[in-house]
């Protein structure tokens, strides 16, 4: 089994969500979340901050974290557990869907979960999944 996680734009979320079912994968879990990516701090505000006395001031407001404007920043994290099989499948999907060509596309990580059990009918494992 594989935990995918995915973080995309909020603006491809109805996209995503439709690719998903139509590829076969239609249960995961969204949720909003904060977070920086590269070159999101002001560099001039960082080098400035640390050559004055109010060095954790300036920081902390250079290396905020996104959103600045929540409605045009703001990112969903995605959550899904596939079988080893349909790794790619999610994996291409997210990435057919979301790949614009432009910095802040998203990332895509897979972890190996170890299991997962049905609290609802007690089973473990794949057949969870279904």
């Amino acid at each position: 089994m594989k935990l995918i996680l995915s973080i995309i734009r909020i603006a491809k979320m109805g996209e995503t969500k439709a690719a998903l079912a139509e590829a076969g994968l239609p249960s995961f879990t969204a949720m909003p979340v904060l977070g920086r990516g590269r070159g999101h701090g002001d560099l001039e505000q960082i080098n400035r901050a640390k050559e004055t006395e109010d060095c954790p001031a300036l920081l902390e407001d250079a290396m905020s974290f996104i959103p600045e404007e929540p409605r045009l920043k703001s990112k969903r994290m995605i959550t899904l557990v596939v079988t080893d099989d349909k790794k790619d499948l999610a994996v291409e999907t997210l990435i057919k869907v979301n790949q614009t060509g432009k910095s802040g596309d998203g990332k895509i990580f897979v972890v190996e979960a170890l299991d997962s059990y049905s609290v609802h009918l007690g089973e473990s494992g794949d057949a969870t999944l279904d």
